[in-house]
């Protein structure tokens, strides 16, 4: 068994014993915010009939990764401007090498995620060369294969995901503490087991989980209290804006609102009235609706789809909470390897470090918001992923670092490196800094050396020495039945993987900012 404060410790141990001090924030005047994917594997004659206390599991962390940044749509322009000055785009086919070599979106669970997809890759190539040690099993179809049954992920992110999962209301008591703190000493609320399959889980969590689940009712696009809320900041800052509503207002947040001011009228014994709101950085995506900017709890719309900031800059990275969204429907394995898999690598639960916490946004943002999905591949489905939260603190949280230095003025600033760590044998650590590997010059930008091991290219150059290493007769289907060249030929030929990104899209991510094609043509 496990409970979310073991994982959390997990993580945060690797983070402090396995890694060295490069890429890690100055803690005299940085911070950072850390991911991990944690494998739990019960022995193999126990799977799915241990009991809750009696079911022994091993824990281990198989990728891990830090960073708060996201390059914006300017800084990736001027990139392109100093490749084409060197004449690096000769071709169409070329048009995307600065998109395949950097890395946009270095937020801690993309840059954890990505980290993922560079293990479970490893890890295929042991299955396809048929040792034991993998994670992965024959499936019933030729060149397929299915995780062991004995195994689940279990994802952990040091604090809320950017996006819809941090719409957090500020209560009357709270609103106090975050004015005298800076918006970091919330208290974060009791979780929720929204899975069937608790039987992973410790005494602790179970009872939490019964609490939350005797006291909240869940709605697409509304909290419990029948309202929508603002988000919280990536640096958690509570700023007050006062501006006119713009853009496409949803007409279903404007009449949530006028629930939640109603409820907060009642007296209700035990609960406290919403009186603020945490702010984003997060940006609507443009076209679609957008919050309606009135000051106060009504500032911002909820179940929204949005896209990450840069440093002032909009960026076309979306919000981890919408990737999070996207990944429990989907899988966190990508479109490359659902070619080798019989069914998507899933994860089992979603466990957030000590920080301000909604478990009702979370289940929204994560799951409400494409539960009605229809029509999805076989394999495909909503997961109802458990969603919990640990009382342990990341040492080099902003909240931490802060509470840490009461007497100096110093600013915090965003560390601007990013650490990916993958269990894998050949370089498992990578460090970048603006997208590219930590100390790459101008000069060298385009070249091999740049480059992050879980850039776009990186990977699908990994995918390709798979795909070369298996016999043609033993390949599944979609690689067998016509000649694939570019990384955007082999992501559209998973057949399955692409209708199932259809239905996602066009049903509940409407919205979503896909690549250009000519981005993605590159070998």
């Amino acid at each position: 068994m496990w409970t979310a404060d073991e994982i959390a410790e997990l993580c945060y141990e690797h983070y402090r014993s396995r890694l060295p001090k490069q890429g890690k924030p100055d803690p005299s005047r940085e911070w950072t915010s850390l991911a991990a994917v944690v494998k739990v594997e019960s022995a193999a004659n126990e799977a799915g009939s241990a009991g809750l206390g009696s079911l022994q599991v091993a824990k281990e962390v198989v990728a891990l990764g830090t960073g708060t940044k996201c390059i914006g749509l300017n800084k990736m322009r001027k990139t392109v401007q100093l490749l084409l000055s060197g004449e690096l785009l000769r071709t169409s086919m070329n048009m995307g090498l600065f998109y395949r070599d950097v890395l946009n979106d270095s937020h801690a669970e993309v840059v954890a995620k990505r980290s993922f997809q560079r293990y479970l890759l490893h890890q295929m190539r042991l299955a396809t060369s048929y040792q034991q040690c993998s994670i992965f099993i024959p499936g019933t179809e030729t060149g397929k294969w299915k995780l062991k049954p004995n195994i689940i992920f279990i994802f952990f992110c040091s604090h809320t995901p950017c996006g819809d999962a941090s719409i957090i209301p500020i209560r009357e008591t709270e609103n106090h503490l975050s004015k005298s703190v800076d918006g970091h000493d919330i208290a974060g609320q009791s979780v929720l087991c929204s899975s069937s399959n608790c039987d992973h889980r410790g005494p602790e969590d179970k009872r939490k989980s019964e609490k939350m689940a005797s006291s909240h009712m869940i709605k697409r696009m509304k909290n419990a209290d029948g309202g929508f809320f603002s988000t919280i900041t990536e640096d958690m800052a509570v700023q007050q804006v006062f501006a006119k509503p713009e853009g496409n207002v949803n007409p279903e947040c404007c009449e949530s609102s006028e629930e939640m001011q109603a409820a907060n009228k009642e007296t209700n014994a035990g609960k406290l009235k919403a009186v603020d709101v945490y702010r984003t950085g997060a940006k609507c995506v443009p076209g679609e609706l957008s919050d309606t900017l009135i000051p106060g709890i009504e500032y911002h719309c909820v179940g929204l789809l949005r896209v990450k900031p840069g440093r002032g800059d909009r960026t076309c990275s979306m919000s981890c909470s919408d990737k999070l969204a996207r990944w429990n429907v989907l899988g966190c394995q990508g479109a490359l390897l659902m070619h080798f898999l019989q069914y998507p690598v899933y994860l089992s639960a979603v466990i957030v470090g000590k920080c301000p916490y909604s478990q009702e946004a979370m289940q929204r943002a994560v799951i409400e918001r494409c539960r009605h999905i229809s029509l999805l591949p076989d394999g495909f489905l909503t997961q109802e992923v458990q969603l919990l939260q640990s009382d342990l603190q990341f040492e080099h949280s902003r909240q931490a670092i802060q509470e840490g230095q009461t007497s100096s003025k110093r600013k915090l600033v965003p560390c601007s490196a990013a650490i990916s760590w993958s269990a894998v044998p050949e370089r498992p650590l990578d460090v970048t800094s603006d997208g590219f590997r930590q100390g790459t010059t101008k000069k060298g930008i385009g070249s091999s050396q740049s480059r992050s091991k879980i850039c776009k290219v990186e990977l699908f150059h990994e995918f390709q020495k798979l795909v070369t290493s298996i016999s043609k007769e033993n390949l599944p289907d979609t690689l067998r039945v016509k000649t694939l060249e570019t990384y955007w030929d082999y992501k559209e030929a998973a057949l399955n993987y692409q209708e199932a990104w259809k239905a996602l899209r066009s049903q509940a991510l409407l919205g979503w900012i896909k690549n250009a094609q000519e981005y993605l043509l590159f070998m």
